[in-house]
């Protein structure tokens, strides 16, 4: 009987360790497959170091030692799927997610997660559109597109002193609305958009739209979209002996950009970023050494920012002392923090504030970024 009453005891001393450490769940989506699959891998492995972080502190909420565990779903870049994968993080209890990477997979999944009052941090979408629906859970840690295309704009008429541009886009909700939003700020400087072309965001082939292009003598083209598009853009740019300048935005501000446009990359080509560089983040240099370490790659664009949304909503549910998304999202709303990429905090529509906009260009083998 004392043995058996001894069993028991530590039976439920056992359970009682148990209890006392509460497994939170944080979703992360993005392409996982797919000619952008590293975008979506290096904004996952953003996410899955801001958890092993916070998990090798110990982090308590509520009284309770908590665990968090990274739950991650490809989305393929692909509404459709989006709004799948959406349903899947939600029915799997997650209690906040990193994502999407794409504003055409983020705004459609966006309503999921409103109706399950789940939030979402975005670390790469950048359509205004995303959060001027009015949804109370989504955020975004990165400037958007209006900020961005503004300051290409300015730069193109100021710094490369363009007269006539010529714009092509991927047909995305991203690449689209950067295109929009970088064509509405040309009006301010005078300079004249001489041809508005479109592909899709599958296509390689952009021959028949350079040709029809390059007769218009333009000084810059404008590409909206990602760089498995953009790299094979500018190569058959190069093959058709046109001069003008190469404009992207940060879907091409990638090295995976420099890897697959090969010898056609050279000192006229042009990108701009959402946020700031990373050597001048406040976190950058310690962040890029760890995240090698971790993972034997380099940053390809978003891992930052993926790391600090993650960090957002851990720091939030502290704040609240709950993980339960209805009790912390008033935290998150209010949350101020210094992060790797700056400051967090949001606006009322959810938007980072002081978003920054970065300018690069191809010198010496790689992007530099330009004062």
């Amino acid at each position: 009987m004392k043995h058996t009453l001894l069993v028991l005891a530590l039976a439920g001393l056992g359970m009682g360790a148990a209890q006392a450490q509460t497994v939170v769940k944080i979703g992360h989506a993005g392409p996982l497959t797919g000619p952008i699959a590293h975008i979506g891998k290096d904004g996952e492995f953003g996410a899955r170091l801001a958890v092993e972080d916070a998990n090798a502190k110990g982090i308590m909420i509520g009284g309770k030692k908590v665990t968090f565990e990274l739950v991650s779903e490809d989305d393929q870049a692909d509404p459709r799927t989006a709004t799948t994968v959406a349903q899947r993080l939600t029915d799997n209890d997650v209690k906040g997610v990193v994502g999407h990477v794409t504003s055409g997979a983020s705004i459609p999944a966006s309503r999921v997660y409103e109706q399950a009052g789940v939030p979402v941090i975005t670390p790469s979408s950048t359509s205004p559109k995303l959060t001027q629906q009015g949804y109370k859970v989504t955020f975004r840690v990165i400037a958007n597109d209006l900020q961005q295309g503004a300051a290409m704009a300015r730069y193109a008429s100021e710094i490369l002193k363009a007269k006539k541009v010529a714009i092509i886009d991927d047909r995305t909700a991203y690449g689209q609305g950067l295109a929009d939003a970088f064509t509405e700020s040309l009006k301010k400087y005078g300079i004249e958009v001489v041809g508005r072309e479109f592909t899709t965001d599958k296509s390689t082939d952009f021959m028949a739209i350079l040709t029809k292009i390059k007769g218009k003598t333009p000084d810059a083209v404008f590409y909206g979209g990602m760089d498995a598009q953009g790299a094979p853009m500018l190569r058959q740019m190069r093959q058709l002996g046109m001069e003008a300048r190469y404009l992207g935005g940060d879907g091409v501000c990638t090295s995976e950009m420099l890897k697959l446009a090969g010898d056609a990359m050279a000192d006229n080509v042009y990108c701009s970023q959402a946020g700031i560089p990373l050597e001048q983040m406040p976190g950058g240099a310690d962040f890029l050494k760890r995240f090698k370490a971790r993972f034997n790659t380099d940053v390809q664009l978003y891992a930052p920012y993926s790391y600090d949304a993650a960090m957002a909503m851990i720091e939030a549910m502290k704040t609240a002392g709950s993980s339960d998304p209805a009790k912390y999202l008033p935290a998150l709303q209010k949350t101020a923090f210094k992060g790797v990429t700056g400051d967090i905090a949001f606006d009322k529509n959810g938007d980072i504030k002081d978003g920054g906009v970065s300018m690069y260009r191809f010198q010496g083998g790689k992007w530099e970024a330009l004062k």
